[in-house]
């Protein structure tokens, strides 16, 4: 009875598999139930389906096993059920069933837009884009190394540059002033009162850059062109006017430019040239080197020629004045650029100072009610007080030249302030000729030119009149398209430059 109960439920659990095989069992399933049917009744083959199955069937599979068992044990001893029966429920549950998700852990929620974007992806560049980053890297090392280096270049620069570069923009921003002025009165901070050199007065602004401390009633201020603006100060007072006479360059004539005067040219050097070369001969001697000098004779015998060459022969600063240029329009003014003039000669010892035409302003004085005239007597009196007052000069020489010496007054040419009277005679034939190898060194004449002829004429030739006659020999030649001079070319020039000496300028002087 054990035993075909066995073989019972072995039919049952067949008959299931079966049904579930049905439904996508696999191969190796069907197979065993094959081998379960054909021993029916081995135990062995029993025992191996039974732990196949209780290992390839479901928890669906086991629950249908136990309710046939169960209905077996219930219908003891009936017969086996219909296989149709079987078939309809495996119609019925043929039905497809969603499988159930598996869910671990929370789901992730898929972000939009930037957010979406949780890790960058690796970008493995080009060697052509890692070739242009490592330039790109290495300008950049170089121009921070550059702006280093010039940060301690600023650093280090000492300081007198710093200031000086910032005093030159301060100057480009200020402009080039066309005006001085004096300043009158003080307002504010920002506006004053000056007046300009025509005597006109004017309120005008000041200039933030300009330093206020300097700032005083009466002192010289730079005034804009256009504006009339302060727009600095003058540190020292030193005339305009009279830095204008200061030659910056040393002319260019020579002794030997100057025809003959050996007599005049030994004076000079021993008046002037010496004592500011070699001071210690005049010490060793025990005498004072002369103070002044006058230059006179007649115009044009080279007074003036020399004091060139004096400036060109010594290295001391040379100031070059005009008489004429002492006479100013306002009163005071004349007596104040004197001592101005003198002022700059000593600072910048040891220098020449050149007055020419000196009888502008050094005639004899006299009883006179014109205000002018009282004018230029005080400003020859300031001169006689520069030339020989309480203060000593030193290494300031005077030089002086006038064709009009008989005019002058005579505490002017006293000895103690002029000490030396070189005169200028009309040349001779000895320094006619010597005037004519000068000028005529450099022209191409003609064979049949002799100038000895003109050098034994008794006419009053001048050394500027010798100059005039080779100019005026030259231009003759060039009206006529001619590249040398001839004989008839001086005469022609001689007779011009007498007529226009005696007379006046004749027709036809000009091409």
């Amino acid at each position: 009875m054990r035993r075909r109960n066995r073989i019972e439920v072995f039919h049952s659990a067949s008959v299931i598999s079966r049904d579930l095989l049905g439904r996508g069992g696999s191969r190796r399933d069907k197979e065993v139930m094959e081998v379960g049917d054909n021993h029916e009744g081995s135990r062995l083959g029993i025992k191996a389906d039974v732990s196949l199955h209780r290992c390839a069937l479901s928890n669906t599979f086991l629950t249908k096993i136990c309710s046939e068992m169960g209905q077996q044990q219930s219908g003891f001893g009936g017969k086996r059920e219909d296989r149709g029966g079987g078939d309809a429920d495996k119609e019925k549950k043929r039905k497809y069933e969603a499988p159930i998700p598996t869910r671990i852990g929370k789901r992730k929620k898929k972000g939009k837009g930037p957010d979406a974007a949780t890790k960058l992806p690796t970008v493995t560049p080009h060697t052509r884009c890692r070739l242009k980053l490592l330039k790109y890297e290495r300008i950049k090392d170089y121009l921070l190394m550059e702006q280093e280096f010039i940060r301690n270049q600023e650093r280090l620069k000492p300081q007198e540059e710093r200031q000086e570069e910032e005093r030159s923009k301060v100057n480009d921003l200020r402009g080039t002033p066309m005006a001085v002025g004096n300043l009158e009165e003080i307002i504010d901070d920002q506006h004053a009162i000056v007046s300009t050199n025509v005597g006109s007065e004017h309120y005008v602004n000041i200039l933030s850059f300009v330093d206020k401390e300097q700032l005083e009633p009466g002192c010289a201020v730079l005034l804009n062109h256009k504006t009339h603006a302060v727009i600095g100060v003058l540190a020292d007072e030193t005339d305009p006017m009279v830095s204008v006479m200061k030659l910056e360059k040393a002319p260019q004539e020579t002794y030997a430019d100057v025809g003959g005067l050996d007599q005049q040219i030994q004076e000079i050097k021993e008046s002037v040239e010496l004592p500011l070369t070699h001071p210690e001969y005049y010490e060793e001697m025990g005498i004072k080197p002369p103070k002044g000098v006058i230059l006179y004779g007649c115009p044009g015998t080279g007074k003036t020629l020399l004091a060139k060459a004096v400036a060109n022969q010594t290295s001391a600063t040379f100031l070059r004045v005009v008489g004429s240029e002492l006479i100013q329009k306002y009163l005071g003014d004349g007596p104040k650029m004197v001592r101005e003039l003198f002022r700059v000669a000593e600072e910048h010892a040891p220098s020449i100072v050149f007055i020419d035409e000196i009888d502008a302003v050094g005639t004899k004085r006299y009883d006179s009610n014109s205000g002018g005239e009282r004018e230029i007597q005080r400003t020859m009196l300031e001169l006689l007080n520069q030339l020989d007052g309480f203060d000593s000069r030193g290494d300031v020489k005077v030089l002086m030249a006038t064709n009009r010496i008989d005019s002058l007054d005579p505490a002017l040419i006293r000895p103690g302030r002029i000490d030396r009277k070189i005169e200028f005679p009309l040349p001779d034939e000895k320094t006619k000729r010597r005037i004519f190898q000068i000028h005529t060194s450099r022209m191409t004449l003609a064979n049949d030119v002799d100038l000895d002829e003109f050098i034994a004429a008794k006419d009053e030739l001048s050394g500027a009149d010798i100059k005039a006659m080779c100019t005026e020999a030259g231009l003759l030649a060039l009206r006529e398209r001619r590249m040398r001079v001839t004989m008839d070319d001086f005469k022609k020039s001689k007779e011009n430059v007498l007529y226009r000496k005696n007379e006046g300028a004749p027709e036809a002087l000009y091409l």
